[in-house]
C-alpha cells in the first residue's frame, strides 16, 4: 500500500472504529481480560511471517488484522486488569500517540520537534513544581538558572533511575566518563530496592556487589538507625558511598519509607539521595496524601513515572534533580553534527539525555494533563488509594483472607488462607486465575510469605469486582485442595 494522506485516512477510520469498540468492550467488563495463547499459535493466527514476505497489508484486510491483534491483547482497560503498574490511559494521551506516528519528531534536538520539546520542559517544571524545586515565574521558563531544577524524559522508569545515578556518580568521580568508575563506589539502599538500581549500577560498570542492602523491617519498610552502621562499616573499608536510595513507594507492597528521615541521614552526611518515585511520587498532586513524600525536597534526584499513576500510555517517565548543574553535568559527549555552535532558539534535551533519538513523551502527559487538569488528576489518585483501603477491609472482614500489610497507596497484598499458609499453593491460586482469565493479578513476596498482588490502577474497578475476585478464589482453592 501506498503511504500517502489519503491512505492514512482511509486506514485511520478502519483502525479508530475498531479501537472504539475494543475500549468499550474493555470498560463494559464483558471479554476476558486475558486469553493466554502461544507466541506460535498467535503468530499463526496474524500471519505475521506471511505479511513480512508479502507487504500485503492494505486497506482490505487492515481490520482483519487488528481484530485478531486486540484478540491477544491485554486488556488494561478492564475494570478486572488489577495486576502490574500500567496505566489505563487516558484517551487524550493515546491520540497523542497516533500524532506522534505521523509527525514522527525526535525532540532531543530542539529543531527536530520544537512543539514537543517545549512540552516536555513544561511539564518537566510542572512535575519539578510539585516537588519544590521549581524556582521560575512560569512553566514555560526554560532558562536553567532561573528554575534551578532539572529533569528529563525517559522510555521508562528503569532508564530514570539509571540516569539518576549516572548524575549521582558524576557529582562524586567527575572523572569517571573519561576514566572508568572508581572502584570504590557503592550505593546503599534498602533490601526490596526496585530491581533497575542494582541493574543501572551494573550497566555502570560498578557490578551488582555494590549495591549494599539496608535492613528493612517485616513491612519491607527501610528502618533508618539500619543506615548508620552499614554507612559506618562501608567508611571504615575506604568505601564511598555515590548514592542511597529510598523507595516512594515500593513496588511489592506499596508502601513509602520515611523519606524525611532518610533525607536528613543524607544531608548530616553529604551523601546523595535518591527517591525512587516511580510509582508513588503522584502522592505529590493531592493534599490529602501528600504526607506520604514529607522530606522529597531534600533528595538530589528523584524518578517518576507518569505511565503508572498519571493515565499516561507508556512509556513517559521522568527523572528530576533539584540542582539543573548535576543532570547538564551528567554526560561528556561529542558529536560533530550534533554537538556544534550554532544560532539556535529553544534547547536541545540531547545532553541530558542517554537516548539520542527520544520521543516527544511530553506530550503523552501533557495531553492527559490538558484534557483533567490538576483537580482530576488529584481526584483519580485520592479516589484509587480511597478504594485500596476499602478493598483491604473487604478482605479483612473474611475469616480466610489476610493482607501483608495496611494500603498507603493503591498497592494491596492479600493471600487465601483457608487450605493453609504454604506459599507454593497461593501461587497455583494465581496461576488458575491467569488461565481462567476473568482477572489479572501478580504477585509478590513480603517478608519470605508468597501473596497475591494487586495495582488497582483503573477508577472503574469496584467492590464488585473485588467481591467477585474473592469468590473465584475460594472456588478455585477449593478445587486445588481436593475437598
Amino acid at each position: 500500500m501506498e503511504s500517502t494522506a489519503s491512505e492514512l485516512r482511509k486506514m485511520g477510520e478502519i483502525v479508530l472504529e475498531k479501537l472504539e469498540n475494543y475500549l468499550s468492550e474493555s470498560q463494559s467488563g464483558k471479554p476476558k481480560v486475558l486469553i493466554q495463547r502461544s507466541p506460535e499459535e498467535i503468530s499463526d493466527t496474524l500471519e505475521l511471517e506471511n505479511y513480512i514476505r508479502k507487504g500485503c497489508l492494505n486497506i482490505d484486510n487492515v481490520g482483519n488484522l487488528l481484530d485478531k491483534y486486540l484478540d491477544n491483547t491485554q486488556h488494561l482497560h478492564h475494570p478486572q486488569f488489577i495486576g502490574h503498574q500500567a496505566a489505563s490511559p487516558h484517551v487524550a494521551s493515546s491520540i497523542s500517540d497516533f500524532i506522534h506516528g505521523v509527525v514522527n519528531n525526535p525532540m532531543a534536538i530542539y529543531e527536530m520537534g520544537p512543539a514537543a520539546a517545549t512540552m516536555e520542559k513544561v511539564v518537566i517544571n510542572w512535575m519539578l513544581e510539585k516537588v519544590g524545586w521549581f524556582k521560575g515565574d512560569r512553566l514555560s521558563d526554560i532558562d536553567p538558572a532561573k528554575v534551578g531544577g532539572g529533569g528529563i524524559l525517559t522510555h521508562g522508569g528503569s532508564m530514570a533511575n539509571l540516569t539518576a545515578m549516572l548524575a549521582a556518580r558524576a557529582k562524586i568521580d567527575p572523572d569517571a566518563w573519561t576514566d572508568g568508575t572508581s572502584k570504590d563506589l557503592v550505593v546503599m539502599g534498602p533490601e526490596v530496592s526496585h530491581y533497575s538500581i542494582s541493574r543501572a549500577i551494573s550497566i555502570m560498570g560498578m557490578g551488582s556487589n555494590a549495591m549494599i542492602p539496608v535492613k528493612v523491617n517485616d513491612q519491607e519498610v527501610l528502618d533508618p538507625d539500619n543506615l548508620y552502621p552499614v554507612f559506618q562499616k562501608l567508611k571504615s573499608e575506604g568505601k564511598r558511598i555515590m548514592a542511597v536510595i529510598a523507595n516512594a513507594c515500593a513496588t511489592s507492597t506499596g508502601l513509602y519509607d520515611p523519606i524525611a528521615e532518610v533525607g536528613e541521614f543524607c544531608k548530616e552526611n553529604g551523601l546523595w539521595y535518591h527517591v525512587d518515585g516511580a510509582h508513588g511520587a503522584v502522592a505529590l498532586l493531592t493534599p490529602k496524601e501528600k504526607h506520604l513524600l514529607k522530606g522529597v525536597e531534600l533528595a538530589d534526584s528523584l524518578t517518576w513515572d507518569a505511565h503508572k499513576m498519571m493515565q499516561t500510555s507508556a512509556l513517559c517517565a521522568a527523572v528530576l534533580v533539584k540542582d539543573h548543574k548535576n543532570l547538564d553535568q551528567t554526560f561528556r559527549q561529542k558529536g560533530s553534527y550534533i554537538f556544534f555552535e550554532k544560532e539556535q532558539i529553544g534547547y536541545d534535551a540531547i545532553s541530558n539525555a542517554i537516548e539520542c533519538t527520544k520521543s516527544g513523551l511530553g506530550t503523552k502527559l501533557f495531553w492527559a494533563l490538558a484534557a483533567e487538569g490538576e483537580e482530576g488528576f488529584k481526584n483519580f489518585i485520592e479516589n484509587q488509594y480511597q478504594v485500596t483501603k476499602e478493598f483491604y477491609k473487604m478482605f479483612n472482614e473474611h475469616p480466610y483472607f489476610e493482607c501483608s500489610n495496611a494500603p498507603e497507596s493503591n498497592i494491596l497484598c492479600f493471600r487465601y488462607t483457608k487450605f493453609g499458609n504454604d506459599n507454593g499453593f497461593q501461587l497455583a491460586i494465581r496461576n488458575e486465575l491467569i488461565k481462567k482469565g476473568n482477572f489479572y493479578t501478580t504477585t509478590a513476596v513480603v517478608n519470605g510469605v508468597r501473596y497475591l498482588r494487586l495495582s488497582v490502577m483503573n477508577k472503574l474497578t469496584k467492590p464488585v469486582h473485588i467481591q467477585t475476585l474473592m469468590e473465584e478464589v475460594e472456588q478455585i482453592a477449593l478445587t486445588l485442595s481436593g475437598k
